[in-house]
């Protein structure tokens, strides 16, 4: 297997598997789980950023930003983005998070056309409208409305339309966005302790899993990046479906997370729009390729 193929492959698979990792602090606040995910990713991406002696070229690269909203709003849509989804995984919402991470390709796409103007071909605005049905299906024939599986998708849609025209790179942009997230936790954490309220040192496992919590959410993005860069986008595009259909699984069959008619109908619709964006695209490279290498 190639390399790139596996690192990816690995980082998705280990994503998609993420919810039994916090499953395990479900006795822990969420908002406290979030709060330990911040400080001890914060600590691995100050190893990281120092082993390659990176300080200078972030702080150069944040001076030099015209735009420092674009460096700073990330870090409010991470932080968010992982507080709602610990909270749902633990409150048995695991399911709708697998729809948020599905539906995630799309908005980026609605994004891309809405805020950067880019054009749609037509099988693409079908798969769209597909989409968008699933969603609405679920709403009113399951009676309520994915807010969860919507708002993880658009946090994390916007975080990587921000990031793309972030001029930091992966882990610049990582170091300093969990940095910025640090201080509100680091508050919150002390609060905890000071009132006798807090987990972490209450008993050995729950104690490793909290400072676990930062090598589990840095360690795979890093593998990501490095076999992003060995493959094609559109390798990874299909590759990234992994990652949800997983955690629909964790959810359905190792959690036994109901599974209501109307929901199964709207994920039908969705998984739908998403087979045939993926086929069209695919297609679409080809073509593309074929007519580069006619001329």
């Amino acid at each position: 297997m190639n390399r790139g193929i596996a690192f990816a492959l690995g980082a998705y698979i280990f994503w998609g598997l993420h919810p039994i990792y916090w499953k395990l602090l479900q006795d822990v606040p969420s908002f406290e789980i979030v709060s330990h995910r911040i400080i001890w990713s914060f600590v691995f991406f100050v190893i990281i950023i120092s082993f390659r002696k990176g300080w200078k070229e972030l702080k150069k690269k944040i001076k030099e930003s015209k735009n420092k909203l674009i460096l700073f709003v990330p870090a409010l849509l991470i932080g968010s983005n992982w507080a709602l989804y610990i909270w749902a995984v633990n409150a048995d919402f695991i399911i709708e998070t697998s729809l948020g991470y599905f539906i995630c390709p799309l908005i980026t796409v609605f994004l891309g056309v809405v805020i950067l103007h880019e054009s749609l071909r037509r099988i693409q605005w079908i798969a769209v409208l597909i989409a968008g049905t699933g969603v609405l299906i679920m709403t009113f024939i399951y009676g309520q409305f994915p807010w969860i599986s919507l708002y993880l998708a658009g946090t994390w849609g916007t975080y990587g339309l921000l990031r793309k025209k972030s001029p930091l790179n992966s882990v610049e942009g990582l170091t300093l966005e969990i940095t910025l997230l640090s201080l509100p936790a680091i508050i919150y954490l002390v609060f905890l302790t000071t009132s006798n309220s807090g987990s972490f040192l209450t008993d050995l496992p729950t104690s490793l899993l909290l400072v676990g919590s930062g090598i589990t959410s840095g360690l795979p993005l890093i593998v990501f990046i490095v076999g992003a860069r060995m493959i094609n986008l559109s390798l990874i595009g299909i590759l990234q479906y992994i990652y949800p259909t997983l955690i629909f699984i964790v959810g359905a069959f190792i959690y036994g997370e109901p599974l209501s008619e109307a929901k199964m109908i709207g994920f039908m619709f969705i998984w739908g729009a998403l087979i045939i964006y993926t086929i069209e695209g695919g297609f679409f490279l080809n073509r593309k390729k074929i007519l580069i290498t006619n001329d």
